[in-house]
């Protein structure tokens, strides 16, 4: 090693910055001044033994002893001294500790002539203290090093770096500052005592900038998982040596093991394009590319790793290519369900952060009307951002991604998000006729609500219902748009026609809490209770703090409280405690296309007593049912569109479904399939 990589402060900065100079060097030391008498010569003394486990120490990870922190060994150089005649200076004065060049005597008084700029920036230290009676200037310098300059130190993004070597005013050792520069005058900030941290690239300090200690310095960090301190430290081996593949080799792995699968893949192609015999590169790469879901190119770099090639993995690839190939044929043949299948098969063979294959998977659950499932599959996918996989698959690949994005993002009401999605895949790919087509759609869903949205704000609740209407034409399964011309309706007092709506969204979408707001409100609007709770009870189990979903059910409580004590009060005339008679067709349709169970009977006035009797203990035993009666000779229409023949007759219909028809006089038959529609 040369002389002047051996000096503490300056092999730094010649490391970094390259700098050479014509004038002598001076010790960064301000108790070790050079001579002014130039002609003197310096006597360097060959290297020993003692002095070459000096120049091993620089490796080290602990700090240098207190001497060899601030100069050389005496046995490296001898600095002659100014003769006796020699004029004298006013002396300096120091701050800090200060140092012999004898070794630990006291100091001593340095002549004018002799401190050149160091010794006059000290002067102008002192001087500014003694004018204010401050102590808060201090000099950095080689032997306090400070990692917030902007002079090539290592520094490490998103952390506070303290070093050791740096002093306090009050105990003899410096702050660290957050913005020093090696040699210059700074500032320090007065701040709480915070406990230090050691950091990977202080450590890194100490190799004197070379390339292959950085790596040992990254691998200690990979193998006790400290991952991006291991990114930080191969980033740093490769500045000083980027055409070593094994370094990029070794950062793409703890790229891997944080998730960054794409930049690791880019990693592993550049230690490639350096070494292209690297075979561990090759396996690295291999299977990446498995996981990502390129099992042709996972395949090729199998075969270039040679020994290197890890079995399990080349299995895993081999397994993902034979699924991606049915899936191939499958959408040639537009087999939706065997796209479905096979792609959750590829997924669950290894290609488990495969974006093309997860767009795909959602893509056959969007045709097989499981819009929900579709919406779930892009959340479980690899959050990638699209111009790395625009980098790593291609134009074509990543229009194809972004078409099904903006799909699966119109089913979720992302429309603004949808528009641009497809935008961005009609510009990476103006071929694609998909894209075109999703483009156009997505646009005219998107003027349909912001026109519908102008239209309502003015109170134009007609007018806004057929704008939402018109953007439904293009998108019938919106719940976005859906559920907004609810609202209209809900204002125009079309209730049951916005529970409709809100059904056909909460469809699409069944965890789409607005809808289910809104027809919980419709519920209550025509007094289905029963309904209104099951609604409001799912939306306080959503968000127990929502305040309106509380006086909702609050109020359907205590009205269905009322009403069953009404009822109870008219089972004079017939009526059993309980049981809701159906006064016309659209109230029937209410309660029967409900979430939950509805037992409904058709009957003669004023009915039989048995089972009327039956129904009221069977409503005591399970509140949540609704129990209608209907009077044939009132809705002789119900008879006939339901395909009564004999009466009395039960029909029991669960979530809008029509389940069973049962005889009147089949009572066990009746609370046993209740029981298993409640339960289920």
């Amino acid at each position: 090693m040369s002389p002047e990589k051996k000096s503490s402060g300056c092999g730094l900065l010649n490391a970094v910055f390259g700098r050479t100079t014509t004038r002598p060097r001076r010790s960064t030391s301000t108790g070790s001044l050079q001579s002014p008498n130039l002609n003197n010569k310096v006597t360097r003394v060959p290297s020993t033994p003692i002095s070459k486990r000096r120049k091993d120490d620089v490796f080290a990870d602990s700090p240098r002893q207190k001497n060899d922190a601030f100069t050389d060994s005496p046995r490296d150089r001898i600095i002659a001294r100014p003769g006796p005649n020699h004029p004298k200076a006013p002396p300096i004065y120091q701050t800090g500790p200060v140092r012999s060049q004898q070794g630990h005597g006291q100091a001593r008084k340095v002549p004018h002539a002799s401190i050149g700029i160091s010794g006059e920036l000290d002067s102008m230290i002192n001087d500014h203290q003694r004018s204010r009676g401050a102590n808060d200037l201090v000099r950095a310098s080689s032997g306090n090093v400070m990692l917030y300059g902007n002079l090539g130190n290592l520094r490490q993004q998103g952390s506070n770096v303290n070093v050791n070597s740096n002093l306090n005013s009050s105990n003899g050792k410096l702050n660290p500052t957050s913005n020093s520069v090696m040699g210059n005058v700074v500032k320090v900030k007065k701040k709480e005592e915070e406990p230090e941290k050691p950091v990977s690239l202080c450590r890194a300090l100490s190799t004197r900038m070379d390339p292959e200690q950085l790596k040992i310095l990254g691998n200690e960090d990979y193998k006790n998982g400290k991952f991006a301190e291991a990114v930080a430290l191969y980033d740093a081996a490769i500045s000083i040596d980027p055409n070593k593949a094994s370094y990029r080799s070794n950062k793409s792995a703890a790229l891997t093991a944080m998730g960054k699968l794409l930049e690791a893949a880019f990693e592993c192609r550049e230690a490639i394009r350096i070494d292209p015999f690297y075979q561990r590169a090759h396996n690295r790469l291999a299977t990446l590319y498995v996981r990502l879901g390129e099992a042709e190119k996972a395949a090729y770099h199998f075969k270039q790793s040679g020994p290197e090639a890890d079995p399990d993995a080349m299995n895993k690839g081999k397994k993902v290519q034979i699924h991606l190939n049915k899936c191939t044929e499958a959408k040639r043949q537009r087999d939706w369900n065997t796209i479905l299948k096979e792609t959750c098969l590829s997924i669950s063979a290894g290609a488990d952060s495969a974006p093309l294959i997860f767009a795909l998977k959602a893509e056959a659950l969007l045709k097989l009307n499981k819009h929900q499932e579709a919406i779930e599959t892009m959340v479980e996918g690899p959050n990638l951002d699209i111009d790395d996989c625009i980098k790593f698959f291609g134009p074509i690949g990543s229009a194809n991604l972004l078409v099904v994005r903006a799909q699966v993002d119109l089913v979720a009401g992302r429309i603004d998000d949808a528009v641009a999605a497809v935008q961005r895949a009609t510009s990476l790919d103006s071929n694609n006729k998909e894209a075109n087509i999703i483009l156009r759609r997505t646009r005219a869903v998107a003027f349909a609500r912001s026109n519908g949205n102008e239209l309502f704000k003015a109170a134009r609740y007609s007018e806004a219902c057929v704008a939402y209407g018109e953007g439904l034409n293009h998108d019938p399964y919106n719940a976005v748009l859906l559920c907004n011309r609810a609202a209209c309706r809900s204002k125009l007092g079309q209730y049951q026609k916005a529970i409709e709506d809100c059904n056909a969204a909460l469809k699409v979408r069944p965890a789409y809490s607005k809808a289910r707001l809104r027809r919980a409100d419709c519920y209550a609007k025509i007094e289905n209770w029963g309904a209104c709770i099951q609604d409001c009870e799912v939306l306080i189990r959503e968000n127990p703090d929502d305040e309106e979903v509380g006086k909702i059910m609050m109020e359907a409580k205590t009205r269905l409280r009322l009403h069953r004590e009404s009822q109870d009060m008219s089972d004079d005339n017939g009526h059993g405690a309980g049981l809701v008679v159906v006064s016309s067709n659209e109230r029937f349709r209410d309660y029967v296309t409900s979430p939950g169970t509805s037992v409904i009977l058709f009957c003669n006035k004023p009915g039989n007593r048995t089972v009327i009797h039956l129904l009221e203990q069977l409503h005591k035993r399970y509140p949540t049912v609704n129990f209608l009666k209907v009077e044939v000779e009132d809705h002789p229409s119900l008879m006939k569109s339901e395909g009564i023949n004999s009466l009395p007759a039960l029909i029991i219909y669960t979530n809008g479904t029509r389940a069973k028809e049962i005889p009147g006089d089949s009572y066990d038959l009746l609370e046993t399939s209740i029981k298993d529609y409640v339960s289920s």
